[in-house]
């Protein structure tokens, strides 16, 4: 017993500290300084000065719309005469932080349900009915094949389908894109921000921006670089690509908002800052199924209401908006953290504390 209370005595009532030898050396006293220096720098540079460790940090919650603005004309011979305005071109109307803007496209006009020749090509030119599937439905068909092996043209047969007549015909994409003039169309993007940490809010379209400036101004990085309103064409430009060659073909293009705010600052210094970048991979040496584009249709009956309908299949750039970014603000606990591991790493290196001298 009387054992167990030295024990828990000695325990409580005695403290050690490691033994510091002086070594008295230039090499080794200058080497020592260094670490300690290079320590501190981290400290103070690094941590403190660039990563701002004194300040607790939020991510960004946002918000995005968007609006187009632009008015074209076009005149072929399949349409004729038209003005293509914001409501022809944008489809849908409104996307989640993205918009589609249709730049080209090939037209299949009224077509109606019934039976019509598959478009040549290897799986679909016949000599006879045996060459034909009835009832085959693959997944490059127009339609369901009856079995059938008709002319297409005077010299070339095909396997019958039943199918919206007459099928699309889309081996040939336009050149150049059709609706072209899109690359002067603008995009204006609103852009609403906030740290709920902090409780702060802002927008992209800045305090000092008025309305009149509003309407007149275009994006540029080195004379608007807070201007809302974009210009097509110099998104892709500014992206290091060509509008005219992407148009053809279609393909997505990013507008990433940057807010990196440091709150300890006024709030009018937060500001976004814009840049562009095109998402889809263009690789020149493998090029398969290049660009973006999908198909949709229009419909209506004609007087004797049989229904028929315009095919669309529509290419064109999706302009996806990316925010970004983060917000700091002092704070005493990140502070105190930051401050002690400073410490810690001061306390592994000799010579920071106190020292005992030994001749």
């Amino acid at each position: 017993m009387a054992g167990c209370c030295a024990a828990l005595a000695a325990f409580l009532f005695e403290y050690d500290t490691p033994r510091i030898v002086l070594i008295r050396s230039r090499k080794v006293g200058l080497m020592n300084r260094a670490v300690q220096l290079l320590i501190l720098a981290y400290v103070i540079g690094w941590v403190f000065v660039w990563e701002k460790g004194y300040q607790e940090t939020d991510s960004v919650v946002s918000s995005v719309t968007t609006k187009a603005k632009g008015v074209t004309v076009t005149n072929t011979s399949k349409l004729g005469f038209r003005i293509w305005d914001v409501a022809d071109y944008v489809i849908p109307p409104q996307e989640e932080n993205s918009l589609f803007i249709m730049t080209n496209m090939i037209f299949t006009v009224n077509q109606t349900q019934g039976l019509c020749p598959e478009i040549p090509d290897k799986k679909t030119v016949c000599k006879s009915d045996a060459d034909c599937a009835a009832g085959s439905a693959g997944t490059q068909s127009s339609g369901v094949a009856t079995g059938r092996c008709v002319l297409f043209n005077e010299t070339v047969k095909t396997c019958e389908v039943a199918a919206w007549c007459p099928v699309e015909d889309d081996a040939q994409v336009p050149k150049p894109a059709f609706l072209k003039a899109a690359e002067n169309f603008t995009l204006l993007v609103k852009n609403n921000i906030w740290y709920p940490k902090f409780n702060f809010s802002k927008r992209n379209i800045l305090p000092n921006i008025t309305t009149a400036h509003l309407k007149s101004c275009i994006y540029d990085a080195a004379t608007d670089p807070f201007c809302p309103i974009f210009r097509l064409g110099k998104i892709v430009e500014d992206a290091g690509h060509s509008f005219q060659d992407m148009a053809v073909e279609g393909g997505i293009m990013g507008i990433q908002i940057k807010w990196d705010c440091n709150l300890d600052r006024a709030a009018s210094l937060c500001l976004p800052k814009y840049s562009f970048r095109r998402l889809d991979t263009r690789d020149v040496d493998h090029n398969v199924s290049p660009g973006y584009n999908f198909r949709f249709a229009k419909y209506y009956h004609d007087p004797t209401g049989t229904e028929h309908r315009t095919l669309t299949k529509a290419y064109g750039i999706r302009f996806d908006i990316i925010v970004f970014g983060k917000a700091g603000k002092f704070d005493i606990i990140p502070t105190m953290i930051n401050i002690g591991s400073g410490l810690a790493l001061l306390g592994v290196t000799p010579g920071s504390a106190g020292r005992a001298r030994t001749e």
